[in-house]
């Protein structure tokens, strides 16, 4: 174990981190030079679309006479839960910090997530290279973030790989080996999973006792779950077959499980019968948001349960449960860390079963006192009760971090009045740079604060947040009605002071939205008993007398006469069918506001 190095690579977005993880495998020739691309652990398609990294990665590399482990982990707050879960696997961590943009928000998150854990932290100034570096400020900044010397800030440029060998080196000298478990017993704890329609589940696990090899019966202690091990082995950084792993390893156990729900994260894995104590795991990941999905062909309900088993199987911070509603029939309730999070996995799971998914509001939870007494929580608009009903609503608030240059400081303050917020603090950082520190209701972080902050800010602000409990909430139920019929997907909870007008704003964005048809439609949204707003979009128009050339005019009457009144009969019985697009720019409406 001597020569087991295990570490995490932590930063905040677009510092440099799958950038840094390339260099690094390929200055100790993990990868074959034909192999090697850039952003090499970022495995999902999506991923290398968007250029940043979404599902933590780890990989096992050798320098000099020392192992390497290394877990790249996402940077945007929504993933924060993966980045809590690979610091429980490793005894130290790379603080990488943007020598053009300095210390961010997530950077103190991630921080103080380190120290709690009391990992070693080795602090990294990385893009070095890049023409508006601010190396001595930043590196300033650092040292005095961390109360450590200005000479143990790192400089390294993970795009030319200079500083990258004096890196390896303090790795392997700062960073501990793994630590001494007095245990009999082998043990590892699952930190996180993979999934595959040939071999189930792959469990990823740090060993912090004993040894495994294929073939073994071992057992989940949390679930008292045995299985025969089909595999075990480390990651090349895919995952590549070994005898056995030991004591001190990251590395992975192929179960050939393929029931949901029998694998957590968080759970200890021993030999079967034998009577250990299990690790305390993980704290369980809140769903921040909530989001109904349906299929737009019922038939392929079943491909799209199947798809969210095994978004679950491979994301621990994302959960569904069945749902019905009278118009849209049967689809799934999902919870979500974030937009983004909500955006990935909903992509990814259009990408594997190839169909459209009919997309609702994005929701909160709110906690409801009916005036009978009945007490009860609602994620789901739909399900929200009429506001006669309601005694009392509470809703769940965030803690609200914010670094941003001093010249945004004024419309940052603003952009939280805008959106129910409350400014707590505001504390200079040095280097023309300030922290807001303020509290807002997680309902309106979610119409699209984080994209109104990075414009109003061009980019330089970051944000992170925390959950701070419940409070009471102003708020009512808002249908929005197609031909006279409410759409539950449309259904949002909305602020009673801000109601009237984000009702207009959906109604004007479905009458540019919604193809027209063959008769008129009425679009209408309906607060508190009453339709705030309306528009009706006109029937598409047919030329049903182009065909006639000359002739009587009654010809030409009679046919307007018979078209007026099939109109007539088609908006009474019309049903207005409405593609994937036209829900995803709802869901979106305040992106460009």
């Amino acid at each position: 174990m001597e020569n087991i190095r295990n570490f995490s690579i932590i930063a905040h977005i677009d510092h440099g981190k799958s950038t840094l993880a390339d260099r690094l495998l390929e200055y100790t020739q993990t990868i074959e030079k034909r192999k090697m691309k850039e952003q090499v652990l970022d495995q999902m398609d999506i991923e290398r679309e968007r250029g940043i990294t979404i599902k933590m990665q780890p990989v096992s590399a050798s320098y000099q006479q020392y192992t390497l482990n290394i877990i790249d982990t996402p940077g945007h707050i929504d993933f924060s839960y993966e980045v809590s879960r690979s610091l429980r696997a490793v005894e130290g961590v790379l603080l990488l910090i943007d020598a053009t943009q300095g210390i961010q928000a997530q950077t103190l998150s991630v921080l103080e997530m380190a120290q709690d854990l009391n990992l070693t932290i080795i602090p990294v100034v990385t893009k070095i290279d890049m023409q508006h570096a601010q190396i001595d400020e930043i590196s300033t900044e650092t040292a005095t973030l961390l109360n450590c010397d200005k000479k143990e800030i790192l400089l390294v440029s993970g795009k030319t790989g200079e500083g990258v060998k004096n890196l390896l080196e303090n790795i392997v000298k700062k960073i501990p080996p793994p630590r001494q478990i007095d245990e009999k017993s082998p043990k590892a704890l699952v930190f996180d999973f993979s999934y595959s329609t040939h071999t189930g589940i792959n469990a990823f696990a740090r060993v912090f006792s004993g040894s495994f090899a294929k073939g073994e019966r071992l057992t989940f202690c949390r679930i008292d779950r045995s299985f025969t091990v089909k595999d075990v082995g480390t990651f090349k950084p895919e995952m590549t077959a070994a005898e056995k792993i030991h004591e001190g390893m990251i590395g992975y156990f192929t179960t050939g499980i393929k029931e949901p729900g029998v694998a957590i994260v968080g759970d200890t894995i021993t030999e079967e019968k034998k009577k250990v104590q299990a690790f305390p795991g993980y704290k369980k990941a809140m769903p921040v948001i909530w989001v109904s999905l349906y299929p737009q062909n019922t038939n392929m309900h079943n491909a799209l349960h199947n798809a969210l088993q095994e978004m679950r199987l491979e994301d621990a911070a994302f959960t569904f449960e069945k749902e019905r509603l009278a118009v849209l029939g049967v689809g799934f309730r999902c919870g979500f860390l974030g937009m983004l999070h909500f955006e990935t996995i909903v992509e990814r799971v259009r990408r594997k079963i190839g169909i459209e998914l009919i997309i609702t509001t994005p929701s909160t939870d709110f906690s409801i006192t009916k005036k009978n007494g009945e007490m009860s929580v609602v994620a789901a608009p739909s399900k929200f009760p009429e506001n006669h009903e309601i005694q009392t609503v509470t809703e769940p608030w965030a803690e609200v971090d914010i670094i941003t240059p001093s010249e945004h400081v004024a419309a940052i303050s603003q952009l939280f009045a805008e959106y129910e917020g409350v400014v707590k603090s505001i504390n200079n950082l040095k280097n023309n740079r300030y922290i807001l520190k303020g509290e807002m209701a997680l309902r309106e972080m979610m119409r699209q604060f984080f994209d109104r902050l990075k414009s109003i800010s061009s980019g330089y602000a970051s944000l992170s947040y925390k959950r701070v409990g419940n409070r009471p909430a102003d708020v009512t139920r808002l249908d929005i009605l197609l031909a006279e019929e409410v759409f539950p997907a449309f259904t949002s909870v909305v602020s009673q002071a801000k109601g009237e007008r984000e009702a207009r704003e959906i109604v004007n964005t479905l009458h540019t939205t919604i193809p027209r048809e063959m008769f008129s439609v009425k679009i209408q949204a309906r607060m508190n008993g009453r339709i705030v707003a309306s528009k009706t979009l006109p029937a598409l128009r047919k030329d049903v007398t182009a065909k006639l050339y000359g002739g009587d005019i009654t010809r030409k009457m009679k046919l307007r006469e018979k078209q007026k009144k099939g109109k007539k009969k088609m908006k009474e019985s019309g049903k207005i069918t409405l593609s994937h697009d036209t829900f995803l720019k709802i869901v979106q409406k305040g992106k460009n506001q």
